[in-house]
């Protein structure tokens, strides 16, 4: 699978070769407003579903960022350390935050796909 799911805290999961992908979705971003900070979790950290593992912080307001299924990090995303703004200006590519192995594959598959995340969006 190298579809592109969603969560309804607008984390997007990309899953390539049993490696996900993890960032926030353009929506997120947008209502976020200018990201100044962002803070990632440790590689090696074990994590549950639905766990706070980062943190963005806008000139708005500070927002958790949540594991979208159980897994360990395995990679963190450096540059937004340095500049932050590139989830912003990339939110769907460059701006990712972390990857993760995850416990089980199947807990991605059950996420939304962009049909009925588009949806969930549009009710919000």
């Amino acid at each position: 699978m190298s579809e592109i799911r969603f969560t309804h805290d607008h984390e997007w999961v990309h899953l390539i070769d049993g490696v996900a992908t993890i960032g926030i979705t353009d929506h997120a971003q947008q209502a976020l407003g200018d990201i100044v900070f962002v803070e990632l979790p440790q590689p090696g950290r074990e994590v549950a579903a639905g766990e706070a593992i980062a943190v963005v912080e806008s000139v708005k307001a500070a927002s958790d960022i949540y594991a979208p299924v159980a897994g360990r990090v395995t990679e963190v995303n450096a540059e937004l350390t340095a500049d932050p703004a590139l989830v912003n200006r990339e939110p769907a590519s460059g701006g990712w935050f972390f990857k993760l192995v995850p416990a089980d594959l199947a807990a991605i598959a059950a996420l939304m796909d962009e049909a009925a995340y588009a949806a969930f969006v549009e009710t919000l």
